[in-house]
């Protein structure tokens, strides 16, 4: 992608921006993002290796790499972390690696050790699982590269974020037996520089590990890192892998290999990672939202331009002529269409919080669309949107309190309480019963009990109070006055035909919302849950906006059948017509899981479906909210276009 304005000259190469504000002449001094600005190392200069956690897919439980016996550092330090590397398990720290600028090192050994009976069953039990293991060097993750050669004429250069942790015996694999596991000891540390003389020193621009196995051997009495390893440099490849199946002696030892690359940029170097997925599958999930937006507009400009100018005509018209016209269609419930439905006060709780949580997802992805959450700062995107949640706090009291006031609520505190602390309380309480579970895992997955104490603190010392505040200003604001007086007597619903039953027409309104998103919803899933980077948030700005489109319309369509069938009952209708694609949601949750994942322990499976569930509420919340003041528009602008008696 090209760099706007003289980027070598500048130093604009800021990682996650790109830089958007390089064309403007601030950048002339210098503009860096916090935490991603370049480093420049000398010749020789020492580039510090750390080491992150081990991870799985079938498990989905993080480690933290030291939990297994590997060679640590005499003094273990813990890398500052965010609020977001916590809750996704990081836990960085420092190593023993050495490793300097531009220096090459042959089979150099880390440390020997004697590994006891349960240490092996320890690794046994991890490569027998796929765990992996992730590092991190300069900002950069580690990867491992891998060449499909399926097209000989186009061979596909593919990286994995990590490396394999060892690897399963088969008759397959040379001077290996099928069942057993073997330790990958021996590590090729690739990394790629890039030079310029617009800086000093050399950046580093790549990341790359390739592992092996190696039963290593040595003649001489042992001398620590001096000894001489009779398996390295050329018999390397004939060594005998390590088995994992009986306790006793491991080297672990360690080359490193630096290459200096013109083509790679500071700026471009998180490419190799971001260009893992196929920009046109999400650019098919665009065009295929894009074709329901249009089928759905299509039928609700027939209705606002056809059919409602129609029914304008006809009763404006019958009020001006002496002629007594019986009326018909949606005007019939003018009396009744504003009547206060029943548990009005849920009803606001839910639009309040589904208000909160719009505003935290329209500017999380305006942040991440500008670069500011790139994976470049690692837990970024997380502590954003648990930040800015708390933080609209306000809008989700005011929208709760003033549609409250509009229903004619009285219980105002209760309504305070229940938007502050339901939806909150709910997801709090799954993730503390979940947080046990994995906890009983020895995870580091599992939250701290400090950091679920910053998690309450933030709830009750914030978001609380600015709920309270915003419901001030919603209770303040004078109170609404509807286009058309409310009857004292309801008036009765007519039998409604199969089609316009309140059940079928939710479950058939949810369809549409879900088909605007189930494609990109699935490069959501496996970079959760298959620990992939997803970037894409220009495409996903896209598919918000669809789903917001989408929602609107389909709902306005039902209430407009709805009315007509002089059913006047639309505010829980309007809110669970679009609110129902995460029911959608969910099932397709279930179908991922049986078809996509390997996952076979309960605590892995209960970890899924219950933050799918979180997910899906959330979903449902964001996606009703969108639903509920369309159609609270559409019937409000359409009842204040009649004259009523």
């Amino acid at each position: 992608m090209p760099i706007p304005g003289n980027v070598e000259r500048f130093h604009c190469e800021g990682e996650g921006m790109r830089l958007l504000l390089c064309a403007l002449p601030l950048c002339a001094h210098g503009f860096y993002l916090p935490g991603v600005a370049p480093r420049d190392y000398a010749p020789g200069e020492r580039v510090e290796l750390k080491v992150n956690k081990l991870t799985s897919t079938k498990t989905q439980l993080p480690y933290e790499y030291y939990s297994l016996p590997f060679c640590q550092p005499s003094t273990v330090e813990n890398v500052a972390e965010n609020l977001g590397e916590v809750l996704r398990g990081d836990r960085i720290m420092n190593s023993n690696y050495e490793l300097k600028m531009g220096v090459e090192e042959t089979c150099k050994i880390l440390c020997r050790k004697e590994l006891t009976n349960t240490e092996v069953k320890e690794f046994t039990t991890r490569i027998e699982e796929d765990y992996r293991v992730h590092w991190v060097m300069d900002n950069l993750p580690s990867a491992t590269k891998y060449v499909d050669e399926t097209n000989p004429n186009k061979p596909i250069t593919i990286y994995d974020l990590g490396f394999p942790l060892g690897f399963r015996g088969s008759t397959d694999i040379p001077n290996t037996k099928e069942g057993v596991s073997y330790l990958n000891n021996h590590l090729l540390i690739t990394v790629k520089y890039h030079k310029d003389q617009s800086f000093e020193g050399a950046r580093i621009v790549g990341f790359e590990v390739e592992p092996s196995s190696i039963e290593h051997e040595y003649s001489q009495p042992w001398k620590g890192t001096e000894t001489a390893l009779k398996t390295c440099g050329g018999s390397a490849g004939s060594a005998k892998p390590l088995a994992m199946n009986k306790p006793g002696e491991v080297i672990f030892t360690y080359d490193v290999k630096w290459e200096d690359t013109k083509d790679i940029k500071w700026a471009t170097r998180w490419d190799t990672y971001l260009l893992m997925g196929d920009e046109q599958i999400h650019w098919f999930s665009i065009i295929n939202s894009l074709m329901i937006v249009l089928f759905l507009s299509g039928m609700v400009a027939m209705i606002m331009m056809r059919t409602l100018h129609r029914d304008f005509n006809r009763y404006n018209a019958a009020e001006v002529s002496d002629d007594v016209e019986e009326e018909t269609g949606w005007k019939l419930v003018h009396g009744d269409v504003f009547r206060p439905p029943k548990a009005g006060m849920m009803l606001s709780v839910f639009v309040g919080t589904g208000v909160q949580l719009m505003a935290m997802a329209v500017i999380t992805m305006i942040f991440a669309v500008l670069g500011f959450l790139s994976p470049a700062n690692r837990g970024g995107l997380m502590t954003a949107m648990l930040l800015l949640f708390v933080f609209m706090g306000v809008p989700a009291g005011y929208s709760s309190a003033y549609l409250h006031k509009t229903l004619k609520g009285v219980e105002w505190k209760k309504n305070i309480i229940l938007t502050s602390c339901l939806f909150p309380g709910s997801v709090f309480f799954v993730f503390f019963i979940l947080n046990f579970f994995v906890w009983g895992e020895k995870s580091s997955g599992a939250v701290p009990f400090g950091t679920m104490f910053a998690l309450l603190l933030l709830w009750f010392g914030i978001s609380v109070p600015l709920v309270f505040l915003g419901s001030y200003f919603g209770y303040r604001r004078k109170n609404v006055d509807f286009p058309v007086r409310i009857n004292q007597i309801p008036r009765q619903v007519p039998e409604q035909v199969w089609y316009m039953q309140p059940a079928f027409s939710i479950i058939v309104g949810g369809v549409l919302p879900f088909g605007a998103v189930f494609i990109e919803l699935f490069f959501i899933l496996s970079s959760i849950w298959l620990h992939q980077f997803y970037y894409v948030f220009g495409f996903l700005l896209l598919v918000f906006i669809i789903l917001i489109i989408t929602c609107a319309e389909i709902t306005v369509v039902m209430c407009y059948f709805q009315l007509c069938a002089e059913d006047y009952h639309w505010w829980w209708r309007a809110f669970l017509t679009s609110g129902s694609s995460a029911g959608y949601m969910f099932a397709y949750s279930v179908f991922y899981f049986f078809t996509k994942l390997e996952i076979t322990k309960f605590v892995s499976a209960l970890l899924y479906f219950g933050y799918m569930g979180v997910a899906a509420l959330t979903f449902f919340l964001l996606t009703g909210t969108i639903g509920f003041y369309a159609c609270y528009i559409f019937v409000w602008k359409i009842f204040s276009a009649i004259k009523v008696d």
